[in-house]
């Protein structure tokens, strides 16, 4: 039992989906840290997973609240429960599944990127639905803007690289 406080709940205009893929509530913007980093709550429903892709211009971290995630990062598989982490360097080939029970991360990019990205290109969560969508050519213009790079659809991994399939 602590006597510390609980932490303000997190703003309206701070909070986005990106269609039924993602919920994301921004803790810490580029403008807070000077482009330093960012971090953002991020809660992905069960089975929920990434396109194969990498990223040029920044590092992501990733830390497991709560279900679980498996991270495929170069050489690396990994399922990572609440209270793993696992830090993927620029230029990595990459995706992430969420487990059966989904999974709410911490997600920390450096510099800051990932949370401008989904506020860009996500929907205000106030404003959305079960049937909100999400425009995936906005989608691709900001992540090619931020040197992020698709590889493979969800479901490939970066063992598909290597072996040419997908």
């Amino acid at each position: 039992m602590t006597d510390f406080p609980s932490p303000p709940p997190v703003s309206q205009d701070r909070q986005f989906v990106l269609g039924q893929h993602l919920r994301l509530s921004v803790l810490t913007s580029a403008d807070e840290t000077e482009g330093r980093h960012d971090v953002s709550d991020v809660t992905l429903p069960p089975g929920a997973g990434t396109p194969l892709h990498l990223h040029t211009g920044y590092e992501e971290r990733i830390w497991v609240v709560s279900g679980s995630l498996t991270v495929w990062a170069g050489p690396d598989t990994f399922t990572l429960r609440s209270g793993d982490f696992y830090a993927i360097k620029m230029n990595t080939p990459h995706t992430i599944k969420a487990g059966d029970d989904g999974a709410r991360t911490l997600a920390i990019t450096s510099p800051a990127r990932f949370a401008e990205l989904i506020s860009r290109t996500g929907t205000p969560a106030h404003l959305a639905t079960t049937e909100t969508e999400w425009d995936m050519g906005l989608f691709q213009a900001v992540t090619e803007e931020f040197g992020d790079i698709i590889l493979g659809p969800p479901g490939a991994t970066p063992a598909d690289l290597q072996s040419g399939g997908q």
